[in-house]
């Protein structure tokens, strides 16, 4: 193998498993670090510049980067990255400064930004402090879009949410609320130079098809709709007996929100095997803990309708099958069908994009799945000025994939109303500095040890399952925030390997924790990685390469394995090793 460039910033990037893992690639170990100093203003504004939103985040994120959390790897269960990302909002300074200046004069472009959610308010932060003036148009009467109105309370309060949305109206957004936009034409024909779309996916899907489907009427509803009635008070009170169909997070949301609505019985039921739900793992099990049964491989046959009332549902019983080529399918089984009784049912199987407001006329290409046709990269349809991000771009995710489209978008915008290369973009902001702090001491705590995740307090369940706008989750105190920091092994700092200066003692392979480091003939990757003292079987994560050395072998580490410890740069007698903060910022707009 050829030697590791570690001149590449993305392959540092790579070995900091949770920002890389982040789709907004939060600097994850820096504002932990942050938090365990007990700096919770400079925590948040590092948050707030990458995802946005941290108070929002820190309760609802899908939390991709814990699942690659390197904590996982020494004990069972990751730092609750999330979780302190709440931290750093909740005990923040309330007149912290961290805004950009906004210029009181303009540089003449105007954008509009229609859908009023989190990709569109990224993309007003972004622009807003190059000098942009920002038109932003949402049928809501505020800003937030299905945050707002598909989040329960119980999980996001509604103060947070308004906090974290007016921060950035209040940079200067012309807001245009209450207003449907029901013609793109007319927003184009308005001469802005550039139009974000970032409309969500509106639509909850139906099942239009299945017998007693009409006749059902207002004893069915669609999961997303009804949680937009709950919030807006349309609806106060849920039947009594409650099916709740699918397994997504909406599910969860819609089966907790009924049970704070006095329904006596509810009941979550879902076409496939538990373990293939959709929905986020703790979503599931809060929702259990509340007394919510989830009845998994039952696809639904029909609504059952007596004198014209809904009395129940008939299901048929599912079973999971591999075929020869591997792949599995649900198949029925030869049961009877089952019936379960109940006065309502929400439907959450899942939701579609919906643009009934683009005009065919205005020639945006559409794909096959009804979603414009986008550059990947810049997010640009083929309507030169016209942008989408966010669910509207390529399908249902999740809030901080729309954070992320929002910054990128704003990007491609700034390029476009400069006339520059869309695909001439900046590139990250990285640094690398030294942790020496004299022979023995680092700058950082790079002690590891075993320390279980701390739990998060919650209310009382009798008080919380008896008001629909009381928060579940209390948060972290400071100083439970400050012992699960402590548990982050610091993956941004890495270990810098000097060949020049090794006299190959192995003092550092005796004295690994992990046998991370290997010196031996070089070979290919698959070869290298057969050799090596410690199984190197995660081939997503690179090995180390040096160059030879003068026994013509070469030091091999797993980038995998590694836990940034340090020893090996304590003990090394030549110096050869050295613990580096490897730093990796996103360019934004503007950045050259």
């Amino acid at each position: 193998m050829k030697p590791t460039n570690i001149d590449n910033p993305e392959y540092f990037h790579k070995v900091i498993d949770c920002q890389y893992a982040c789709p907004a690639h939060t600097p994850v170990p820096e504002y932990i670090r942050m938090i365990s100093q007990g700096k919770y203003d400079e925590a948040f504004k590092i948050n707030w510049i990458s995802n946005v939103f941290p108070g929002v985040l820190g309760r609802i994120c899908d939390r991709p980067c814990e699942p690659a959390c390197r904590r996982s790897r020494v004990e069972e269960n990751p730092v609750a990255i999330c979780r302190l990302k709440r931290v750093a909002a909740d005990f923040k300074s309330p007149g912290a400064d961290f805004l950009p200046e906004v210029p009181a004069e303009k540089n003449g472009k105007r954008i509009a930004l229609i859908g009023g959610g989190p990709a569109s308010l990224t993309v007003a932060r972004d622009l807003l402090p190059l000098g942009y003036t920002v038109d932003l148009y949402d049928n809501q009467k505020k800003a937030g879009g299905f945050i707002r109105t598909q989040v329960p309370s119980f999980r996001l309060p509604e103060k947070v949410l308004n906090e974290e949305v007016d921060r950035i109206l209040d940079m200067g957004v012309n807001t245009h609320l209450n207003c449907q936009v029901d013609s793109l034409k007319k927003i184009v024909d308005l001469g802005y130079d550039a139009i974000f779309v970032g409309t969500g996916a509106p639509r909850g899907r139906d099942l239009p098809d299945l017998p007693g489907r009409s006749e059902g009427g207002d004893a069915i509803h669609i999961g997303i709709d009804w949680l937009a009635a709950v919030l807006y008070r349309h609806v106060i009170r849920s039947g009594p007996k409650v099916l709740v169909l699918g397994g997504g997070n909406t599910s969860m949301d819609c089966c907790r929100t009924a049970k704070r609505l006095d329904a006596e019985e509810v009941t979550v039921v879902v076409r496939s095997p538990k373990a293939d739900m959709k929905a986020s793992p703790w979503e599931i099990e809060d929702a259990e803990e509340e007394g919510i049964p989830i009845i998994d491989n039952h696809a639904p046959l029909e609504f059952v309708i007596d004198s014209g009332k809904l009395v129940g549902m008939h299901f048929q019983k599912m079973t999971a099958e591999t075929d020869g080529s591997g792949n599995r399918r649900l198949v029925p089984t030869t049961e009877p069908p089952v019936f379960m009784p109940c006065d309502q049912v929400l439907l959450a199987v899942g939701q579609v994009n919906a643009f009934p407001f683009i005009e065919p006329e205005l020639g945006i290409k559409m794909t096959e799945r009804g979603l414009p046709e986008l550059d990947p990269t810049t997010h640009q349809s083929s309507i030169p000025n016209i942008f989408f991000g966010g669910d509207a771009a390529f399908g249902p995710k999740n809030v901080i994939t729309a954070v992320a489209h929002g910054h990128q978008a704003a990007i491609s915008i700034d390029l476009f109303c400069r006339g520059q290369d869309l695909h001439d973009r900046p590139a990250p902001s990285t640094n690398l500095v030294s942790q020496k702090m004299g022979l023995q001491d680092l700058l950082y705590d790079s002690r590891v040890a075993t320390d279980h995740r701390y739990a998060v307090p919650t209310v009382d369940r009798a008080k919380s399952l008896k008001n629909r706008l009381l928060e579940v989750e209390l948060g972290f105190s400071k100083k439970t925030g400050h012992q699960e920091a402590s548990r982050c092994l610091n993956c941004d700092v890495q270990t810098i390997f000097d060949f020049s200066t090794c006299i190959e003692c192995d003092s550092c392979v005796d004295i690994c924790p992990e046998s991370c480091i290997t010196f031996t003939d070089n070979g290919d990757e698959e070869d290298l990685r057969t050799r090596l003292l410690a199984p190197s079987d995660n081939k997503q994560q690179a090995l180390y390469i040096s160059p030879a050395l003068p026994t013509g072998r070469v030091m091999v580490k797993d980038e995998n394995v590694c836990l940034h410890c340090g020893l090996c740069a304590e003990r090394c007698p030549t110096s050869s090793w050295e613990m580096m903060k490897f730093t990796y910022n996103c360019p934004t707009a503007g950045e050259k």
